[in-house]
């Protein structure tokens, strides 16, 4: 259960100075507590004046000695931060990969990713096009405003007639990801997309066809340092169709570093970060392990969001934002991880939109054995949407299940999956004509 070596390099001396995290957000917030509590100073760069809508809640501007706001030109915020003299700049979510790629080659550029690279760690056609130019295979894909561009590339890449997803090329969280079944009406999605804003309020001026694959999903969550990426945790998605919607995330396991899959799917990902050229800092790299070997899903350069490092503490003892600590204050960092507790996130979905009528029937979450943590988002008489990505998982809500004893855990998923049938859903009248409710 354990794949824990420790790095032997000599560590480097940081400067004093505080560590930047630009939009910290989600699990970026868990930063600045981390970081304040191991004695380093926190300074927020925000790349908008407030935070996008489904990151709102989880800003704490208190946490930080400095905020500085980054209005289109970073040139201020270089200036500011090259007087500070931080020991690090790190993105705390997805809306802040692009600004800390853009300053941290400027202010501490020994500790900054490939300048040169910076668009294949954000644009997921980019990204895409940089691991396939380093010999790895990915899904085939085109992005592109020209819906007749599509129609040629079809034809021409054999996928006419194939199951095919559509997708922004920089959203996150799922959001956007649509599946069109062989035959179905690509345009549609395509044209559904285009021109429209992401959830985090970014354009969606392309749009991004791939190819449908299918296998085993995982995530592999690491720390780099010095461009060793070193692995904090290995995860394994179930994701389910809910009617139209694909990607809606059923659960997710931690692994332990000795099952069959995990070196495999490892090395992919290292393989993938050095494609990217990230150097430093934390990374999510989501992988399909199809029939055919591993395919590139996305990387995003920041950690795993939803509160994650949190619960891969009690999984493992350890977390992504753990080693950038550790390493920020002179600590060692292992290459490896080790599973101490089985850990599951049991997502909730919701398969119809209305008004709930009996909310209080998942207040029995909170009774099964090996519960950890539960965040229920709905009550009587809110009104939910259909849950179609993953920002609507984590409003409806979620369960975090954790015991010595995976029979344990798999029958409380059981019994959430049950408590969550018995919801009532009553249907409005604007419900029954779009489908769609929001609360």
């Amino acid at each position: 259960m354990s794949s824990d070596q420790p790095d032997a390099r000599p560590t480097y001396l940081y400067p004093a100075g505080p560590a930047v995290i630009v939009d910290p957000y989600s699990s970026g917030a868990l930063y600045a507590p981390a970081l304040t509590a191991a004695g380093v100073p926190v300074v927020a760069v925000l790349s908008a004046p407030q935070p996008p809508e489904v990151y709102a809640a989880s800003y704490r501007p208190h946490d930080f000695a400095e905020t500085v706001v980054v209005t289109g030109d970073t040139g201020p915020a270089v200036t500011r931060l090259r007087e500070l003299r931080p020991r690090c700049v790190l993105p705390g979510t997805e809306s802040g990969v692009e600004v800390a790629d853009a300053i941290a080659p400027l202010v501490v550029p020994e500790r900054a990713n490939v300048p040169g690279l910076a668009a294949a760690r954000r644009h997921k056609g980019e990204m895409a096009a940089a691991v396939r130019r380093a010999g790895l295979p990915v899904p085939a894909q085109l992005c592109t405003a020209d819906p007749d561009e599509v129609a040629r590339w079809l034809v021409a890449s054999g996928l006419t007639g194939r199951d095919l997803v559509i997708k922004p090329p920089k959203s996150a969280g799922t959001d956007g990801v649509t599946r069109v079944r062989a035959g179905g009406d690509w345009r549609a999605a395509f044209f559904g997309l285009l021109g429209t804003r992401n959830q985090l309020g970014i354009p969606n001026d392309r749009v991004l066809v791939q190819e449908y694959v299918s296998g085993d999903e995982y995530v592999v969550d690491t720390f780099s340092h010095d461009g060793r990426h070193t692995v904090a945790d290995v995860c394994r998605y179930r994701k389910i169709d809910n009617g139209g919607h694909m990607a809606v995330y059923e659960s997710m396991d931690w692994l332990p570093p000795d099952a069959p899959e995990v070196t495999e799917v490892v090395a992919y990902a290292r393989a993938v970060l050095d494609a990217v050229g990230l150097r430093f800092g934390a990374a999510h790299t989501e992988i399909m392990r199809t029939p055919d070997g591993c395919r590139l899903i996305e990387v995003a350069a920041r950690p795993h969001g939803g509160g994650h490092p949190r619960f891969c503490r009690v999984a493992t003892g350890d977390s992504q934002l753990d080693r950038a600590v550790r390493h920020l204050t002179g600590g060692t960092v292992p290459t490896g991880y080790t599973l101490r507790r089985h850990v599951r996130v049991v997502f909730l979905i919701s398969r119809a939109a209305g008004t709930v009528t009996n909310a209080e029937i998942l207040d029995g979450v909170h009774t099964v054995p090996s519960l950890l943590h539960a965040s229920i988002g709905v009550r009587t008489g809110d009104r939910i949407e259909v849950t179609t990505d993953l920002f609507g998982s984590l409003d409806l809500g979620f369960a975090v299940l954790a015991h010595e004893d995976p029979a344990v855990v798999e029958a409380d998923h059981r019994r959430i999956r049950q408590l969550e049938g018995g919801l009532r859903v009553r249907p409005a009248d604007d419900d029954r004509r779009t489908g769609v409710a929001r609360r």
